[in-house]
């Protein structure tokens, strides 16, 4: 599977567990930390660790791929899954305010989520 292929299915499976605000920013050419850093916003702790671990599981159970590191799941806040070359975090909206990760990349490329709905299904071309 290739990056931005892992990097949108991350982002699917985030959508799958009722994200929102979700930004799949390119960063490759700007960072030698990785090279996609999907972002995602859920109403409460709870929701939070279900968009973490449904990434998690799903990444595993349907592409045998495991996280370098997950950081954060106990609290649900903020958590941080670790692909190397994808890195994802889903923050309740507070906090994802407070720290501003668009803001600090804001010279990246996003990449357009347009093809999936809220639900994280692709979208029915019209």
């Amino acid at each position: 599977m290739k990056t931005e292929e892992r990097a949108l299915q991350c982002a699917e499976y985030a959508l799958d567990k009722k994200a929102f605000n979700a930004k799949l920013l390119q960063v490759k050419e700007i960072s030698s930390l990785t090279d996609y850093i999907l972002i995602v916003s859920g109403r409460s702790d709870r929701q939070v660790q279900a968009i973490a671990e449904g990434v998690r599981l799903d990444m595993k159970q349907n592409h045998e791929i495991e996280p370098i590191a997950v950081e954060g799941l106990k609290e649900g806040r903020w958590v941080l899954i670790d692909y190397g070359d994808v890195m994802v975090h889903a923050f309740q909206e507070p906090i994802r305010e407070f720290y501003d990760l668009e803001g600090l990349w804001r010279e990246a490329a996003e990449v357009d989520l347009g093809h999936l709905d809220e639900s994280g299904n692709a979208a029915a071309e019209s």
